[in-house]
């Protein structure tokens, strides 16, 4: 088995695992999903942001590929993609706030929800961030993305082509399947208010699955 395909189950595999333990420690005990595994400066966040650190590099490393190709667009529009990755990890874990222990400057202080280092807990004009910008616009991206982009490359000559030239990596429909599969598992978990913690974890998961070995390999890397 070719290695890139092997790394592709282990980590549809470990969204597997991640779905069945969190459902299963949810039932158990509540209180400890909310408290301990699904907590702040716990496993869950920091593999989330350890995964979405490593779909960045994969990210630059085919940026680069592109770039020895000479695909000058492709590359330059990878890097960005890869960028908007490494904030989603620094963003993860408020840019190592809690881990070296340094305290938010003013401005965050006395904007941020959580007076946290971060932009996502950022409440503007009495509207919090999170819930907006980060909240159903990008849910409604993410859900296209996932589900309506890898139906409608293969069947689509227009999306496919835009899709090729914007060098996006497309889901496969496995993973489309895994992303809705994990969605009842969350959905399934009730007012669980750590469960989009888990989600986040699956999300990153997905995301490393998908740019290693999306539909269109040949326009990705």
């Amino acid at each position: 088995m070719p290695k890139d395909l092997l790394i592709d189950r282990i980590l549809l595999a470990a969204i597997a695992i991640v779905c069945v333990i969190s459902y299963i420690i949810h039932l158990w005990d509540p209180v400890y999903f909310t408290t301990v595994y699904a907590f702040e400066d716990r496993l869950v966040e920091y593999a989330t942001a350890l995964f979405l650190l490593v779909a960045s590099a994969l990210l630059v490393s085919n940026a680069l590929s592109l770039r020895a190709k000479g695909l000058t667009l492709a590359a330059v529009l990878t890097a960005v993609y890869a960028l908007l990755f490494f904030l989603g990890a620094g963003e993860e874990v408020s840019w190592g706030q809690r881990i070296f222990g340094w305290e938010s400057g003013e401005f965050f202080q006395e904007n941020n929800k959580q007076n946290e280092t971060n932009f996502h807990n950022l409440v503007v004009g009495g509207t919090h961030l999170a819930k907006t910008i980060f909240g159903t616009g990008l849910t409604a991206v993410i859900l296209l993305y996932l589900i309506a982009l890898p139906l409608l490359y293969p069947r689509v000559g227009a999306i496919r082509r835009l899709a090729d030239s914007l060098a996006i990596p497309v889901p496969g429909l496995r993973h489309t399947l895994f992303a809705l599969a994990a969605s009842l598992v969350i959905v399934a978990m009730g007012e669980q208010n750590r469960k989009w913690e888990v989600y986040e974890l699956i999300f990153s998961l997905l995301m490393v699955s998908i740019f290693l070995l999306p539909q269109n390999r040949h326009a990705t890397r």
